[in-house]
């Protein structure tokens, strides 16, 4: 046998044996599941206002007690599957962790207490203290703080314990990190519950609707209002605020544009007070001025119907 033929059977057992220890190829492994989403987030970013605004004038709440809002108050609610429980009592509570901030995307939306989220008030957003209720803010960080009314439910994010506004969350100076360490103090208390009605919805922008229930109050829509309104006339409204002075800076930008008339209705002097733009005469003409409006980054804006406008 020649020397080739000696090597070929070795050759051949090597390869057999090779493929033996080889490992047996599994079945593909099924992708991970997409993250869940909140019913109110459409998957666009969050930001602050085109420009930077001069809050200076902006004041810190006074603070006082309350009874619980009519909404936001459940004894418990579930969101992305985890189920939280409110503390029955807010007055002395104190912790520290993340903070993060919400702004443009939620401005003019109805927080979890029913009212108009304005990113330029001094309010915040909490997963279990009754609302509202006041707390002094403190960044860890830098040492700065600030007074701010608790409204709203939120953040959902596992590692944060309060999402504050844009403006308190420009005074605490974490707008451009997005997120600080602070220290969250309650200053006030919920009165009796006998004193209020404590329902059991929760706001539409921040919390997860589950299960069947009341429905709160739309805000967002127009209050009815004394002036006479024409029975034909549509709006838009490009936001509502609890400082006036916050609508009456909206109002002079969207006046510099030239789109429409612009006015402000308002909800007696503690707001909200809800910037319209119109009238026009059909729905068709308003989601052509609501089109024209969002082109110039003014939107998003509601359409108002003649109904809600009276």
């Amino acid at each position: 046998m020649t020397r080739s033929g000696y090597l070929l059977p070795a050759i051949a057992a090597l390869a057999l044996a090779a493929c033996a220890s080889a490992p047996t190829p599994g079945p593909t492994p099924e992708p991970e599941p997409a993250p869940e989403r909140a019913p109110w987030d459409d998957g666009d970013p969050d930001y602050g206002p085109d420009y930077t605004p001069d809050l200076s004038g902006v004041t810190e709440p006074e603070p006082r007690d309350e009874p619980r809002s009519r909404w936001g108050n459940p004894e418990t609610y579930e969101v992305f599957g985890v189920t939280y429980r409110l503390m029955e009592q807010g007055e002395g509570h104190v912790e520290e962790g993340i903070a993060s901030w919400y702004g443009k995307k939620f401005h003019g939306r109805r927080t979890s207490s029913g009212e108009p989220y304005d990113m330029y008030a001094m309010t915040a957003a909490h997963k279990k203290l009754p609302i509202p209720i006041y707390a002094r803010v403190t960044n860890l960080e830098n040492g700065r703080s600030v007074v701010v009314r608790i409204n709203d439910r939120g953040p959902f994010a596992h590692d944060r314990i309060i999402d504050m506004s844009y403006a308190a969350a420009y005074r605490l100076d974490m707008v451009d990190s997005g997120t600080a360490r602070v220290r969250v103090e309650t200053l006030t208390r919920n009165l009796d519950a006998e004193d209020t009605t404590a329902g059991t919805g929760n706001g539409a922008m921040r919390v997860a609707d589950s299960g069947e229930r009341t429905a709160a109050p739309d805000v967002r829509a127009a209050p009815r209002v004394q002036s006479s309104v024409n029975r034909e006339d549509w709006f838009l409204q490009a936001g509502a605020f609890g400082d006036r002075t916050n609508a009456e800076r909206m109002r002079a930008r969207l006046e510099a544009e030239d789109l429409a008339s612009v006015v402000i209705r308002s909800s007696g002097d503690e707001g909200p007070h809800r910037v319209w733009i119109g009238p026009v005469d059909s729905r068709e003409a308003a989601e052509a001025l609501r089109d024209r409006l969002a082109s110039r980054g003014l939107g998003p804006a509601n359409i108002v119907s003649p109904d809600n406008a009276r």
